[in-house]
């Protein structure tokens, strides 16, 4: 008698929005100006930062190395899918993370738009579970596909007989 088949954690199947990769490239180069801005000013000010403010530049090119890079690392791992019996989320660039949550654990789905996301038209969906793992998040997703992606999830949610804890 053969043994029965282990099944795999595949990739889920659906990506973010292609418009994530400029919202987290903005998202990083503002985060990198902001340092840059800030050992500038308070450099001199508190008197620690002995060095020419020409000497910033491998700051700032390390800044605009990440601004770039991130977002198309990031884009190429982010993955979600939903399906009749779970969320399927995939996130990270240095490590992956799956993580799955099936309905019957789903307590809440929340909506957000931060101020960079809202320029794209990009929102965010997070799913929170009873796990300790914490609630799980797509971020990047189309404002529509997102609005959609709640209502879709709470009607899926709240069919599922359980108490979600």
């Amino acid at each position: 008698m053969a043994a029965p088949t282990v099944p795999t954690l595949r990739e889920p199947s659906q990506r973010v929005s292609p418009r994530a990769r400029l919202m987290w490239g903005v998202g990083a180069a503002l985060e990198g100006a902001a340092v840059v801005l800030a050992l500038l000013v308070a450099g001199p000010i508190a008197d620690w930062l002995p060095i020419p403010w020409w000497a910033l530049a491998p700051v700032a090119l390390a800044a605009a190395a990440y601004a770039v890079v991130m977002p198309q690392w990031r884009y190429r791992v982010h993955r979600w899918e939903v399906t009749g019996t779970a969320v399927y989320t995939q996130t990270g660039w240095w490590a992956r993370e799956r993580r799955i949550a099936p309905m019957s654990r789903i307590q809440t789905v929340d909506h957000a738009e931060g101020a960079i996301a809202r320029l794209f038209g990009l929102a965010t969906v997070t799913v929170t579970t009873a796990s300790a793992a914490g609630a799980l998040e797509i971020a990047g997703l189309e404002r529509d596909r997102a609005l959609a992606l709640v209502d879709e999830l709470t009607l899926m949610a709240d069919s599922v007989p359980g108490d979600a804890t």
